[in-house]
């Protein structure tokens, strides 16, 4: 994830006021000292971090911070919420028109992943909103710019508007908003040229475009990756179009993060997407609080029950959960649960959403491996039906059987089948214990 050496940075410091019975001026100066040094490491733009600290240092030393209960909390508290602040208080969501189609022009430099970007919000609109988008091919410089959107399109079953690369852009989009209308598609996604740096002749072509589609929402894609250029980008694009918002890509890179600590402050547009991956489906709504959160090792429960809730059948979870209870839990239920968590992201940075995680020994570097997670699907898939259902019939034959055919080592079989065994037994276990619990209001979380 991105401000990975922010995020340990910050909790280092934070961890040394925390558990503070009393909290001295010379202690936030030593605080903020800390925190000013790991901003600036992190690519914040310089007259970002002079503002945050300045504002933080004004609250910290307060009255109610230093005359309450728990100071190092409170101090805390303060960063949290100056943190939120600075990214943007609070999630600014996506423009619709009074009359469909809105509008959206995506804008930006060459490299940014600005036509992926594009098809990613397409499908977000599609799943999360339920609107019916299309998708404009107005990049006529770029090869393949065209091929690739299409391309897109055709993977997400979407429809593509396109008159080819001797059209212009400004009568490609106005033919495409007429296309809209006549067959009601109520969101228009153009996704304009770029460049390699920012020139007047891109600039002209965009402001026309404008003048000509009147977009509901200009969104610029930036690379998080990029650091400082990201905002100096986002400002320059802002001054000469206006735009509406910013999508970070490439957020889940092992980036330094100072470009979403920045963009805010600097260009008074709010970020409003972030890419977390280069699956179709890996663009996220921007939550201000929910990133602070994160970057202050204080887990991030909302995203994490919206992935479960847009990934997990919830028939099947309740199938589940009876199954648990009576520990009748087969081979076959643990991997159609594996698939539905493989398709919420990668594991290890799921586990960093827990509340606390950041905390727990060895969570910093854990880093789970994707073969380890094909390697089990693979022994589960080479088992009988049978087997699946009664492991316990699944004797050294057998074991060598489903060895050979997952490609992996008999060791390995064992392994995963004592694992599952130990599982159920304790899954056995925490059932009988909610049982006794209820006669004296004992209940078991998440039961």
């Amino acid at each position: 994830m991105a401000f990975e050496g922010l995020a340990d940075r910050l909790q280092s410091t934070i961890q040394k006021i925390r558990g503070k019975g009393k909290v001295s001026e010379a202690d936030v100066k030593e605080m903020m000292r800390e925190v000013r040094l790991a901003l600036l490491e992190a690519d914040v733009n310089l007259k970002v971090v002079k503002g945050f600290v300045k504002k933080v240092s004004e609250r910290a030393v307060g009255q109610e911070v230093m005359k309450s209960l728990t100071p190092g909390q409170q101090v805390i508290k303060v960063v949290k919420e100056e943190l939120t602040v600075l990214m943007g208080g609070e999630q600014s969501k996506i423009a619709a028109a009074n009359k469909p189609p809105t509008v959206i022009m995506m804008v930006g430099l060459q490299g940014a992943g600005k036509t992926t970007t594009t098809g990613k919000l397409a499908n977000l609109l599609r799943k999360k909103y339920n609107r019916n988008p299309l998708l404009v091919a107005a990049d006529i410089y770029r090869p393949a710019a065209i091929k690739q959107l299409e391309t897109l399109g055709k993977q997400l079953d979407m429809p593509v508007f396109s008159l080819g690369d001797q059209v212009s852009p400004v009568e490609i989009a106005k033919q495409a908003l007429q296309k809209a209308k006549e067959e009601h598609y109520d969101y228009v996604l153009i996704d304009t040229a770029g460049r390699l740096h920012i020139d007047g002749e891109l600039m002209d072509e965009l402001k026309e475009i404008k003048a000509n589609s009147n977009p509901d929402e200009i969104f610029l894609v930036v690379d998080a990756m990029t650091g400082q250029d990201a905002v100096n980008v986002s400002q320059s694009f802002n001054e000469q179009l206006g735009i509406t918002g910013v999508i970070l890509t490439k957020l889940d890179g092992d980036t330094r993060g100072g470009a979403a600590l920045s963009i805010r402050t600097v260009t008074e547009k709010p970020i409003k997407f972030v890419g977390m991956g280069e699956k179709l489906d890996a663009l996220e709504a921007f939550h201000p609080e929910r990133m602070a959160s994160r970057i202050l090792g204080m887990g991030d429960m909302l995203t994490l029950i919206e992935k479960a809730q847009a990934n997990v059948d919830e028939a099947k979870a309740k199938e589940l959960e009876q199954k648990v209870r009576t520990a009748s839990i087969t081979f076959d239920d643990f991997l159609e649960q594996l698939g539905q968590v493989r398709q919420m992201g990668p594991l290890d940075e799921l586990l960093k959403m827990m509340p606390g995680a950041g905390k727990m020994k060895g969570m910093a570097n854990l880093q789970v491996d994707d073969k380890q997670i094909s390697q089990i699907e693979a022994i589960i898939r080479s088992m009988t039906k049978q087997e699946k259902t009664n492991p316990e019939i699944i004797n050294a034959g057998r074991r060598r059987r489903i060895a050979k055919g997952s490609g992996t080592t008999v060791q390995e079989v064992n392994r995963l089948i004592k694992q599952f065994d130990e599982m159920k037994k304790m899954m056995k276990q925490m059932t009988n214990m909610q049982q006794k619990g209820k006669k004296k209001g004992f209940k078991l979380p998440f039961m």
